[in-house]
């Protein structure tokens, strides 16, 4: 498996940072976050190697790193500095596995005065895995989401569902979005790598992934 993907959300917490660990462990990939906010209170990237045990050679630095805890235009206004896409490049990874890049918030977040998410999105040109919350009101959450991706021309590989299992929500998603489930991710007791890895054997179709 060599496909590398974005992992993209309906909204802030999520759960994309344990979706890009898992994959992070099941796929034997690279974990990067080109902007991250909210430093202060630690970084994904810490978080990520915590939870799948990556060695630190198994992820990238930031290209943009914030402390303020708010959305990447207002942090970097409020940084004195501004977010430019040709400094965000997709790295050329010298070790085998997939590149699992991870979005700052929803997708259309602003990044400046002009663009958001979906453009770093469209400019690093890989395919997109929603993570969604499973609960209610998760169907318009993630239909938006969907409609913004495929408006932008960004290929989506599936939605993965985080939370308590609902297979209504998630057949609705499927039938009006035209998107398959990709995976499921249940409550977790605790997060390490061994609970990832069973996750994705158990919950995930692997076809989406690879």
């Amino acid at each position: 498996m060599t496909g590398d993907l974005f992992v993209t959300g309906t909204d802030t917490n999520v759960g994309k940072s344990v979706l890009s660990a898992l994959l992070v462990a099941a796929l034997d990939g690279t974990y990067w976050k080109p902007i991250q906010t909210g430093s202060l209170e630690g970084t994904d990237r810490q978080s990520v190697m915590r939870w799948a045990e990556l060695p630190e050679e198994k992820t990238l630095p930031e290209c943009y790193c914030f402390e303020p805890p708010v959305s990447p235009h207002l942090a970097a206004k409020q940084s004195g500095a501004t977010i430019r896409l040709d400094r965000i490049r997709k790295p050329h990874l010298a070790s085998g596995g997939p590149l699992i890049a991870e979005g700052a918030g929803g997708v259309l977040v602003p990044i400046n005065d002009s663009q958001t998410m979906l453009d770093v999105m469209r400019h690093l040109a890989m395919p997109v895995v929603i993570a969604s919350r499973s609960a209610l009101g998760t169907i318009n959450h993630t239909l938006l989401t969907v409609r913004a991706l495929r408006d932008a021309g960004i290929e989506i590989r599936g939605v993965v569902m985080i939370g308590k299992e609902d297979r209504d929500n998630e057949r609705a998603v499927e039938h009006y979005g035209e998107v398959p489930i990709a995976g499921r991710i249940p409550v977790l007791a605790t997060i390490e790598r061994n609970t990832l890895l069973n996750t994705f054997r158990s919950n995930f179709d692997v076809k989406y992934f690879q």
